[in-house]
């Protein structure tokens, strides 16, 4: 009988800071799991979904080449970045690409792999994260209204509970 591990979705962004793979590496590790590390584009629509959650995709606006390529080169650098922070851990750990909608993307392959759970950092503080929040929501609110897995949540710009926090304020 093949040996199975329980599974930690983590969503990764190209930009987000490195605590939220650590947080979800240190978690995998503790509890012997494989972390499958998750980008989702929501500029590309999926085309083909293959058993083990992976994807093919094409791009929305077939116009957008420069565009593509560019994130093509922010993807690689992800990867990069993934091997650096994880290959020193030992842990079991993958890369997927996914498309669309976040939330369901993140969900779905969650669901696929029998994830124990999804694990997901806090919007990016600043005006660009406000507004991104603000038109396509919350994706750790998403998930953790919307799906019946838990879903850890890591904190990119905690902010005490006596202080305002830059979305709260007035200006």
């Amino acid at each position: 009988m093949p040996e199975t591990f329980p599974t930690i979705v983590v969503g990764v962004t190209p930009h987000q800071p490195d605590a939220v793979v650590q947080h979800a590496a240190a978690l995998a590790g503790a509890l012997g799991a494989r972390l499958v590390c998750a980008t989702v584009d929501p500029g590309h629509y999926v085309v083909e979904e293959h058993p083990d959650g992976s994807v093919r995709s094409l791009e929305v606006d077939p116009d957008a080449g420069d565009l593509e390529r560019s994130g093509d080169r922010e993807a690689a650098d992800l990867v990069e970045r993934l091997h650096a922070l994880l290959d020193p851990t030992g842990l079991r750990w993958e890369h997927r690409g996914l498309a669309g909608d976040p939330t369901r993307a993140l969900a779905h392959l969650a669901d696929t792999l029998d994830a124990a759970m999804i694990v997901v950092g806090t919007r990016e503080p600043g005006v660009r994260g406000t507004l991104r929040e603000f038109f396509s929501g919350s994706v750790a609110a998403h998930l953790a209204h919307r799906q019946h897995r838990p879903v850890l949540v890591v904190p990119l710009a905690p902010v005490g509970f006596d202080d305002v926090a830059p979305w709260d304020s007035a200006s």
